[in-house]
């Protein structure tokens, strides 16, 4: 069972979001909206945001240099978690990931099935760890990024949430690049 423990602090998150689409400009970017939406009503920061065309190149770089930004805790991406040949979001997410957060995916099919039933699997969703940062990659309709917030992110980013969440564990996250 979880819940909220009312006597812990909320900590704010510094949170950027990518939208990636060949089709949308930021204008258009109703999923990108909808997270920053969320994100900003649960206390967290907005420390970033862009869109870049399916290019996996581009968005690997785009990860790694908000990874390397100590202003940024997690990057939420929106876009190209699909199957067709220009989904390329999930291979850019692992081209930057030391770790891959497995039950991500898992808990996110899980949540999608209650919505759209089989349709779930044709989405690739997923998230990982790198340089210290979170990194979670939700397909692109503005449904499936509700549902990965409401559902998932919103309580593994809020430190009060138990038994366990992301924010108490972030600061440990790169304490391998430590000296001892």
């Amino acid at each position: 069972m979880t819940s909220i423990d009312q006597s812990r602090p909320f900590i704010a998150c510094r949170i950027a979001v990518l939208a990636v689409s060949d089709t949308r400009t930021l204008a258009e970017d109703k999923s990108g909206d909808t997270l920053v939406q969320r994100l900003t009503d649960a206390g967290h920061t907005l420390a970033a945001r862009h869109i870049l065309r399916d290019d996996r190149a581009a968005i690997s770089d785009q990860l790694r240099q908000w990874c390397a930004t100590p202003e940024i805790d997690v990057i939420l991406t929106t876009g190209g978690t699909g199957l067709t040949g220009r989904d390329v979001t999930v291979e850019a997410h692992r081209d930057v990931y030391e770790k891959e957060i497995d039950a991500f995916g898992t808990v996110f099919t899980h949540v999608s099935m209650a919505k759209i039933g089989t349709s779930a699997v044709q989405s690739r969703a997923t998230g990982g760890v790198a340089n210290g940062t979170y990194l979670f990659a939700l397909p692109g309709s503005s449904g499936a990024c509700k549902d990965a917030w409401d559902e998932i992110l919103a309580y593994q980013l809020d430190y009060r949430h138990r038994p366990c969440n992301f924010v108490e564990i972030m600061p440990r996250l790169d304490e391998h690049k430590r000296r001892k």
